[in-house]
């Protein structure tokens, strides 16, 4: 079980963040999905669409590779760089033509194969 949640984390980060597959969300989280995020919470497929299209227009090249993971029950962990070119607008920072890289943690829960919950 673990092994599959961790395999479900990896494609999503693939089909969604590297790839761009907007459609895809809905393969991999649940209808009532929320990421607990720093500056807001996120709530639903919807919510996570508009969020990635937001991130993929500031930084059109943006990159992320799972440097780690752990699983443990319904719990996926998975320590991340992402990288990216700020070319648009980034919650109200004009674009910079700067290219970055950072590093940041998820743990996700996975129930039922979809992921229910996201903390990052």
């Amino acid at each position: 079980m673990s092994e599959d949640n961790k395999m479900l984390i990896r494609r999503a980060f693939e089909d969604i963040y590297n790839q761009g597959n907007l459609v895809a969300v809905d393969e991999y989280v649940d209808g009532n999905f929320v990421i607990h995020a720093p500056s807001e919470d996120i709530h639903g497929p919807t919510g996570a669409r508009r969020y990635i299209a937001m991130l993929r227009e500031a930084f059109p090249d943006f990159h992320v590779t799972i440097e780690d993971q752990v699983a443990d029950g319904d719990r996926v962990v998975t320590r991340w760089t992402a990288e990216g070119t700020h070319l648009g607008e980034f919650q109200g920072i004009p674009p910079t033509g700067k290219h970055g890289t950072f590093t940041g943690i998820d743990i996700d829960r996975v129930v039922d194969g979809k992921v229910v919950e996201c903390w990052t």
